[in-house]
């Protein structure tokens, strides 16, 4: 009897739910905050040191200074920056959308101080004779731009007055001072010549608090003098040791290129799922659709900052989403094909796959986190929103796909449908006593994966040590963000060649390491220097090549310790997370399972890495949050065939000889091998359509992707499970040592490692 009830519910939660989505999703897209490498803007890390002798930077300093920066900021009017205090010392400001970057730079950073001094080079009056606020850009009566000041004491204004009316020559000077200090990136002491602004005659005593500085000021200059004036005197140097400027024009662009690849990937995962998984899939294809306005809308909640990593964790995160689905389907398949109904094959398939949804859910948590924890930037913003997705994949899989399917299910509309799940009828095999899941053949029935473990090994093992000495000798093409120096991305209106670039880079006295032509259209240029720009060579490098090239290069410069520092840090993330999955494996686990797994995931890391060598495709920030991304994912595929390692384990009660060992490895590999070809492939379809329709900022970190996983579910399946059984069999000589002579009798007669 068809419970007709249920499928309505199912009809009615979809229209509601797509209702929702359809009134709501614009408003999402438009609320969330872009990053500044998809609407322009820039980035700067300043290492806060003192401004005088015996000054501590401590947290209120830090404090300070962080509230001075955002006052200079609201006189720009970018709407929500971005502050925070990093470390001890240091502040990074983000500045998405900025219309202006080097006006912008030149505010945040510059320190000056307003000086009013006689003819005598005798300090009169200061900046902090100034009226909080008391600055604003005005015209004099001739029209000309000047600035107009309010001042805290009329009374000392007239003391000042006073004493110049009675000396000579009777002229008050305005200077702009600047402070000394060292050039952000080169080190050397610099000086910045006062700035003359006026020297007006003092003939009578004023009596007011306001005064008027008529300069030979544009609107713009006078302008940006009162905001400095307003904003005030910053309490401590600031020194660039990071900075990435984005133009407006490359943002667009990547934001449309990237949006376009997700389309597409998002299209074929679709496809596949509804032709491979019929009526399932169609299921998962709305959960899907749940899930990525669910990660959208949450990310709107967190007030969170959309980058093009991130982007790029949301597409990659439906490839992921679609694992749990597939894990579950595949058990359900299984359920089926040994005779069970239809109820009892979802209720068993759903509850047989939880675990290593968990599991692998978990793992791959762990790596985000971490990675989280030590990235910095757009990375952070890679791990957060692929936290988000993880966490959201794993809601809508393991409760909205079982609540939809469960409907139908529940409702008997699908009694006596096979077919619906994509099984046939001769696959079913009748009902028999002690027959179950673990027992069915399988089409890699004559795969001997414990047999060919040497073969494994030996070519693993030989491309490792080739890898080894290809890397001491062509080395990592290691980007900016590892060492120092900045790079330069042009993007034209015309085509571009190497020699023009080199060119007018020349002319701006920048020798480049080399030069990279991309684009359709030639219309893309990427450049390297070891010379590290300082910010007044960056401004006039922008106002220059907006000119030439009909839009802002995207800028970027790091300094040799925050390059070391990141190397560091990239180490320690792997490490880390290493030791984590470890000690998770082994307390779900077994610590054979633990090792294994590993050794597995250190093999993938270092395969991407040999490719990056001997390819020269430059390593930058994001190759480590791919690598990372991948030490997640490799150990989300082991998980789930050790978990049918484990199943099967407790099946046989006890591993008494070598060929229980191999049996439980070969049949748990074969009866999983089909879900790992599935899982990784939805995986590689998004992350082709990155490499081939996505934005080239992010095209090696694509590329990473894709080697590592395709080296992932090689080591899940010829690495991790033989290497286990190696670690067994070797567990299980050792216990034989201590048996009585009757059991080492027995066990004589197995062929031992």
């Amino acid at each position: 009897m068809v419970k007709r009830s249920r499928i309505l519910a199912f009809l009615l939660i979809v229209v509601l739910l797509g209702s929702t989505m359809g009134v709501t999703t614009k408003g999402i897209l438009n609320n969330i905050k872009l990053g500044l490498d998809l609407q322009g803007g820039f980035e700067v890390l300043y290492e806060v040191q003192p401004a005088k002798k015996g000054q501590k930077i401590d947290k209120d300093v830090l404090a300070s200074t962080a509230e001075a920066l955002d006052k200079r900021i609201n006189v720009l009017g970018v709407s929500e920056p971005n502050i925070q205090i990093e470390g001890t010392n240091r502040i990074r400001v983000q500045l998405a959308g900025v219309e202006d970057q080097n006006q912008a730079r030149e505010i945040l950073s510059t320190q000056a101080n307003l000086t009013f001094r006689d003819a005598n080079d005798q300090l009169k009056m200061d900046g902090t004779d100034l009226k909080e606020g008391g600055a604003k850009q005005t015209f004099d009566e001739n029209g000309k731009p000047s600035v107009s000041l309010t001042l805290k004491s009329a009374d000392k204004f007239k003391k000042v007055t006073q004493e110049i009316v009675n000396t000579s020559p009777n002229v008050l000077v305005i200077w702009m001072d600047f402070e000394e200090g060292k050039d952000s990136f080169k080190n050397e002491v610099t000086k910045k010549d006062p700035k003359y602004i006026s020297a007006p005659t003092v003939s009578q005593v004023f009596n007011q608090n306001t005064v008027s500085i008529v300069g030979n000021f544009t609107s713009q200059e006078a302008q940006t003098l009162a905001s400095l004036l307003n904003a005030g005197a910053l309490p401590v140097k600031l020194k660039e040791v990071y900075s990435t400027s984005v133009g407006a024009s490359f943002g667009e662009q990547a934001l449309n290129e990237t949006i376009l690849a997700g389309i597409i990937g998002i299209a074929i995962i679709y496809l596949f799922m509804l032709v491979y998984y019929r009526f399932p899939g169609f299921i998962a294809t709305v959960t899907l659709s749940i899930y990525i306005y669910l990660v959208l809308l949450i990310f709107d909640w967190m007030n969170g900052v959309l980058t093009l990593p991130g982007i790029a964790a949301l597409i990659l995160g439906v490839g992921m989403a679609v694992d749990a689905n597939i894990i579950t389907y595949e058990r359900i398949r299984e359920e089926i094909k040994v005779g069970k109904s239809i109820k009892s094959a979802f209720q068993a398939g759903s509850k047989n796959s939880f675990s290593s949804i968990l599991d692998a859910n978990l793992t791959t948590v762990l790596a985000a986190g971490v990675l989280f924890f030590y990235g910095t930037s757009s990375v952070k913003g890679f791990a957060t929103m692929l936290l988000v997705s993880i966490l959201l994949s794993f809601v809508t899989a393991v409760f909205a796909s079982r609540l939809f399917l469960a409907l139908w299910v529940n409702s008997g509309f699908l009694n006596k449908k096979p077919g619906w799940f994509a099984v046939k009828k001769s696959a079913i095999k009748d009902i028999a006593e002690n027959f179950d899941t673990l027992d069915l053949p399988t089409r890699f029935d004559k795969l001997d994966f414990v047999k060919g473990r040497r073969v494994f090994f030996i070519i693993s093992g030989a491309l490792l040590a080739i890898g080894v000495v290809l890397l001491l000798v062509f080395r990592l093409n290691l980007s900016i963000d590892f060492s120092k120096g900045t790079r330069i991305e042009v993007l034209s209106d015309k085509p571009l060649t190497t020699q023009t670039v080199e060119t007018a880079l020349t002319k701006h006295h920048i020798t480049p390491d080399d030069v990279v032509i991309s684009g359709d259209k030639n219309e893309r240029a990427s450049a390297r220097t070891k010379d590290v720009l300082s910010k007044d060579e960056i401004a006039k490098l922008k106002s220059d090549f907006k000119k030439e090239y009909g839009s802002e290069p995207n800028v970027s410069t790091v300094s040799p310790t925050v390059g070391k520092e990141l190397a560091k840090n990239a180490f320690f993330a792997l490490i880390i997370a290493s030791i984590g999955i470890i000690l998770y494996v082994t307390i779900r686990f077994e610590w054979a399972m633990a090792v294994s797994a590993v050794v597995s995931l250190l093999h993938d890391a270092f395969f991407m890495v040999a490719f990056f060598s001997i390819t020269r495709l430059e390593v930058d920030l994001t190759f480590i949050a791919a690598v990372l991304t991948i030490v997640g994912y490799s150990i989300n595929d082991t998980i789930v065939t050790f978990d049918r390692m484990r199943e099967n384990m407790q099946k046989k009660k006890r591993l008494k000889t070598n060929e229980d060992i191999a049996e439980v490895l070969n049949v748990s590999i074969r009866q999983t091998l089909t879900r790992s070809v599935n899982t990784v492939f939805t995986v590689l379809v998004t992350v082709v359509a990155m490499i081939i329709f996505g934005s080239p900022s992010i095209q090696n970190f694509s590329i990473a992707l894709f080697v590592g996983l395709i080296t992932g579910v090689y080591s899940s399946i010829c690495i991790a499970g033989p290497l286990w059984y190696v670690f067994k069999t070797r567990e299980l000589k050792k216990k034989g040592v201590i048996k009585t002579v009757k059991e080492k009798r027995k066990y004589s007669d197995q062929p031992q490692v």
